[in-house]
């Protein structure tokens, strides 16, 4: 009997994700266990994280640590790369060496790379309509970085590691703390009395919820036969096209009317100079002066129709993660954001 246990374990794959603790990174890989894979996950404090999330096989590493990578990485058929550094700092210094570990470690193990892919990629001359053959013109560092290491996978695909590349709006759902969402629209930790508006009404808006992002993933990795060297796909998820059905979908799942309020705009540019933070925030400024939406056309001819949870009851689901429904209790959601820091980003 445990030898056959044993075989079982053997058979099923192994995916090592990065950034398992964040956002998407904690989708895709809960996704991924409930589809029989193994999850190994690196993180600094493996032992802190490892009492939370027990069922993943923690190790003890950081990811630009090219050794600790490629020593996790050992029989994986999948890395995610859903790792960024945090709060905006250092791209510059640290995307690229992150990014080539995980290509190392893919190209030893024959392992194909799940890369979560940011708007940031495109500039004002893609807009409103997004489609991955798109030209990407970023106006800012962060998406110039970005659109390098596409180019870098685009390399490393031609040279036998294959790559995959799920692009989506901004993010909401369990585990969205650190989210334009979270930290723009509603305020953890507490019953809702309002609702924020980081764009101007009438300025449409794209939303993904988590989870419908972990299962376009999972159902896209389900289909390697199909699946070309180097692939990309859009989601629709949620598309608010005037600015204002979120807060009226917030208020139906909270049951009242609440307050409006617009996002302090003015008090981040006034920061800017001397937050460095904030200076980060405001390059991104661009993605809520005009509709930008990505267009899902390949993904559903590929799929045959894109995972949608009905807007309402994603919204439950993410307030009540939040501790933002008065049933709830929010002392975890309330500790991840006392801070009160701006959003970092969306991996």
């Amino acid at each position: 009997m445990q030898n056959q246990i044993a075989l079982s374990q053997t058979e099923q794959p192994l995916a090592l994700v990065l950034g398992a603790t964040g956002g998407i990174g904690g989708a895709v890989a809960r996704r991924l266990l409930q589809e029989g894979w193994r999850i190994r996950a690196l993180n600094r404090k493996a032992a802190e994280v490892a009492a939370r999330e027990p069922a993943f096989d923690w190790r003890q590493g950081d990811a630009m640590d090219a050794e600790a990578v490629r020593s996790a990485a050992q029989g994986a058929r999948l890395i995610v790369h859903a790792v960024n550094p945090p709060g905006y700092r250092d791209w510059d210094k640290l995307v690229m060496p992150m990014l080539e570990n995980t290509i190392a470690a893919a190209r030893e193990n024959g392992a194909r790379i799940l890369l979560p892919g940011t708007v940031y990629n495109y500039g004002p001359d893609s807009f409103p309509l997004i489609a991955e053959t798109s030209p990407q013109k970023p106006l800012t560092r962060k998406g110039t970085i970005r659109v390098q290491m596409e180019q870098r996978l685009q390399v490393a695909a031609k040279e036998g590691v294959p790559v995959l590349i799920v692009r989506a709006g901004d993010f909401f759902g369990p585990g969205s703390a650190n989210s334009w969402f979270a930290q723009g629209v509603v305020k953890p930790g507490k019953p809702l009395r309002s609702v924020g508006f980081v764009a101007r009404p009438g300025i449409g808006h794209q939303w993904a919820y988590l989870p419908d992002v972990a299962e376009t993933m999972v159902r896209l990795l389900s289909m390697p036969d199909r699946l070309g060297s180097f692939e990309t796909f859009h989601m629709d998820g949620v598309w608010d096209h005037s600015g204002v059905q979120m807060a009226e979908a917030i208020e139906r799942v909270v049951g009242h009317p609440l307050s409006h309020r617009r996002f302090p705009w003015w008090a981040v540019v006034l920061a800017s100079p001397f937050v460095p933070l904030f200076r980060e925030v405001l390059e991104m400024r661009y993605l809520w002066q005009r509709p930008v939406r990505l267009s899902n056309a390949k993904l559903r001819a590929f799929l045959g129709a894109e995972p949608q949870t009905p807007l309402d009851d994603a919204l439950r689901t993410t307030l009540r993660d939040l501790g933002c429904l008065p049933d709830e209790t929010h002392g975890r959601a309330e500790g991840r954001t006392r801070a009160g820091k701006p959003v970092a980003g969306p991996v």
